[in-house]
């Protein structure tokens, strides 16, 4: 009998944080969202291709990715669409549930600050970053700054039990990323290990106790609103089923926000969630995320 042919992780974000990019201003926002859409679908295409075992649609899609402009082209793309004069500062909306719960005069006075890792991070100007409410660790696997480290986030070491308070975080941001991950078994695997970076919120402002510890998650809308395979019940379902409860929600013409506040529950039987079709029609996309 074949032996199994072993598989090894693939680091999720690689594909779409090359080094060394450098934005470019001059491009438009019609041409930010075309090289963006661009990419994306290609790199499904691909992610199919490979796990089909499909050598030849899976040589014929790099060509494809790298005659569109390839990864630095799309880094730009993505960093441009991020700045602020295009809007794409997702972080306000975190902002705005924050200071909604408690002031930041009130957070500065009790000299307290929340510590928040950002995972995939592209630049260090976000307003998280400015509102110096913050203990920040950036990471992304291929780092645009030199206050961003360069970290695989499934690779990264999680705090242990006995540190959890001292290095543990009362924030953890997907901003953008768990959408890029090819793989939607891979995606659940990565929302799965959030709480393993939570720490318990022991201290500080008692109106902060209902947005901490929280995962801020922002994915584009048509992944929940448009998706065959996940809608806002399913998204809550598999949340819960990892100890989260949504305490925000915000929906906008391109993205859909949460902020999920951990609230773990022991639990002999994790729950199992498949890739099932919830929703039919042609116009649907393949987004979804599975929990082994």
């Amino acid at each position: 009998m074949a032996s199994k042919k072993k598989s090894s992780r693939p680091r999720l974000l690689s594909s779409t944080r090359p080094r060394n990019a450098r934005p470019t201003p001059s491009l438009s926002s019609q041409t930010v969202r075309a090289l963006v859409r661009t990419h994306h679908t290609l790199r499904k295409q691909l992610s199919t291709a490979v796990a089909q075992g499909d050598y030849r649609t899976t040589e014929r899609l790099k060509a494809e990715i790298e005659a569109s402009g390839g990864l630095n082209m799309y880094q730009e793309a993505s960093i441009i669409g991020q700045s602020a004069e295009r809007g794409g500062d997702t972080s306000k909306v975190l902002m705005e549930w924050l200071l909604g719960a408690t002031s930041s005069e009130r957070l500065i006075e009790a000299h307290y600050k929340l510590r928040m890792l950002e995972v995939g991070a592209l630049k260090i100007d976000n307003a998280c970053s400015r509102s110096g409410l913050f203990e920040m660790k950036r990471i992304d696997l291929h780092s645009q700054h030199p206050h961003i480290e360069e970290q695989d986030f499934m690779q990264m070491q999680s705090p242990r039990p006995e540190n959890q308070g001292e290095q543990g975080y009362d924030l953890v941001s997907l901003s953008l990323v768990v959408n890029f991950v090819g793989d939607p078994t891979q995606r659940g695997d990565m929302l799965r290990r959030v709480g393993s970076f939570l720490r318990p919120y022991t201290g500080g402002p008692d109106e902060l106790a209902e947005c901490a510890p929280a995962l801020f998650l922002v994915l584009p809308a048509p992944c929940v609103t448009n998706s065959r395979y996940l809608d806002e019940g399913r998204l809550e379902s598999i949340m819960e089923s990892i100890g989260y409860r949504r305490a925000k929600r915000k929906l906008s013409s391109k993205l859909i926000y949460y902020l999920w506040k951990y609230e773990p529950q022991d639990s002999d039987m994790p729950r199992v969630f498949k890739k099932e079709q919830l929703r039919s029609g042609g116009s649907r996309n393949n987004f979804a995320i599975v929990l082994r």
